[in-house]
């Protein structure tokens, strides 16, 4: 834990170096459970994309950082606040990461990336109400790549996985679901939950374990500490190319597992990817 708290706040320190404004107040999900009122939620397909909040003058990451978007790309954009996520397509997070983080990125490389609007942040709105304000500016704006992410209603677990299993056929990541009555509020709770076939997660890396076999001379397993303080191991989901340079020491990586073990860390955690410094 004193590891965790220590990362955390060196990166609030460099942010703060950084970050001219304010974090952006931003909800965030919770694990699907089952034991909720499906036809209380509106559902959506959750795109693997970059975060982005436009505050009416100029769109940032949730880590408060400003997106070096060409102007052409957000003069379409209005003084209504938006979240959504910028997006290049089904496995291209890679690629939409580096456009977004680069402030040489090019005009052709914006081109094949598109602001897909799940959320108007408002404190006196429902997300019902917030989500046919969205939907009506984004038809406005008559923009290519601005699209309103359509929310859908089911009524029963059935319908709820039956339209999770086409996200899933399609090579997309899972669904969220949204309180329909719920204010916006920041932090995380029921009020937004994600829904995947697994459980993701972040840690920071603490150290290394050398491997062994073909892995000789290589990195054989990160050694990491969750958001719980919890330190474990990540020996799979790796390239011989991370192997031979893993993430350094301090960086945020996204891992995913299937629950927890009795002592509380995660079960066949995996390495997703390092977290880009947005």
């Amino acid at each position: 834990m004193k590891i965790w708290i220590s990362l955390i706040f060196t990166s609030l320190w460099v942010a703060s170096q950084v970050i001219a404004q304010p974090l952006p107040r931003i909800e965030l999900a919770n694990q699907y459970h089952q034991n909720i009122l499906i036809s209380d939620y509106l559902v959506s397909e959750k795109f693997d994309g970059v975060r982005a909040i436009w505050d009416g003058q100029s769109l940032r990451t949730k880590g408060g950082y400003e997106i070096a978007a060409p102007a052409w790309f957000i003069a379409p954009l209005g003084i209504l606040p938006l979240d959504g996520e910028l997006w290049s397509g089904y496995g291209q997070f890679a690629f939409v990461s580096k456009v977004v983080r680069s402030k040489q990125s090019t005009d052709a490389q914006w081109q094949r990336v598109r602001y897909l609007i799940f959320d108007s942040p408002n404190s006196t709105q429902t997300f019902m109400e917030r989500y046919q304000n969205y939907k009506g500016e984004v038809l406005k704006m008559n923009a290519e790549h601005i699209k309103a992410v359509t929310q859908w209603q089911f009524y029963n677990d059935q319908q709820l996985d039956d339209y999770y299993q086409q996200v899933l056929s399609r090579q997309g990541e899972g669904v969220m679901l949204h309180q329909k009555n719920a204010l916006h509020v920041a932090g995380r709770s029921d009020r937004v939950l994600k829904y995947k076939p697994f459980q993701d997660a972040e840690a920071i890396v603490v150290g290394y374990s050398p491997g062994q076999g073909k892995y000789t001379g290589m990195m054989g397993a990160l050694k990491v500490v969750n958001e719980q303080g919890i330190e474990f191991k990540i020996g799979t989901g790796f390239s011989d190319e991370l192997r031979n340079n893993p993430p350094p020491i301090g960086a945020q990586i996204t891992y995913r597992h299937q629950g927890f073990t009795k002592y509380g860390k995660p079960r066949f955690a995996r390495f997703q990817r390092v977290r880009p410094k947005l």
